[in-house]
């Protein structure tokens, strides 16, 4: 059931605005890239098994705009997010902050809301990185209480790009010992320059003798 957002808090909180167009809302702390892709497939993978469900990370107050009162309290807000994307979506909407999740909208298929909500009666997410990993087993478990599973195939497929993107990410740092050899290079290449300045005058002086 929708509930009307309370009158003293004005329209300004940025993940009711990211999540009109996205299915994820990452917290300005942020998650790693491997973790925001992983989580983004699996959210596009359960609007494809018939559960649209949007999720929210909120690592502080701060990433809730205007409606800081709101904070730590998790069920309150899915409720207010679910009223303000209610034009335009109408699935569930998740959120996770370190104190715990809500979760808010309605549920298809045989099962009752209750039972959904039981699927993220879990512990406390905890902060930062955890807020993703919370979100990444709690949402198949809701979209299997909706009667709405992800493939099991797909869930790993997920997991197996967010590793490999991770791996090339790790890759592109350059070693200590790619660091030394650079910068020896470069040292190198600067001698040789300023080498070359100083050995010009002697040229000069010697084309200029009768």
């Amino acid at each position: 059931m929708l509930i009307a957002a309370p009158a003293a808090l004005a329209d300004g909180d940025p993940a009711s605005d990211v999540l009109v167009e996205s299915v994820l809302f990452n917290p300005i702390d942020g998650v790693s890239q491997a973790g925001q892709a992983e989580l983004e497939a699996v959210l596009n993978a359960s609007e494809r098994a018939g559960f649209p469900i949007r999720v929210a990370l909120i690592a502080s107050a701060n990433d809730l705009g205007t409606v800081t009162p709101l904070w730590n309290r998790p069920g309150k807000y899915a409720a207010y997010l679910n009223t303000e994307l209610s034009l335009s979506y109408r699935g569930q909407v998740l959120v996770v902050m370190p104190s715990g999740f809500g979760l808010h909208g309605p549920v298809r298929g045989p099962h009752k809301v209750s039972s959904a909500e039981e699927a993220v009666r879990a512990p406390a997410p905890g902060p930062g990185e955890q807020l993703a990993s919370s979100a990444l087993a709690a949402v198949p478990l809701l979209a299997a209480a909706a009667g709405h599973p992800i493939p099991a195939s797909v869930l790993a497929a997920a997991e197996r790009s967010a590793t490999a993107g991770q791996k090339s990410v790790v890759g592109t740092h350059l070693s200590p010992g790619a660091v030394v050899a650079l910068l020896l290079g470069a040292l190198l290449i600067a001698l040789a320059w300023w080498a070359s300045l100083r050995a010009r005058p002697l040229q000069l002086r010697r084309r200029l003798e009768p």
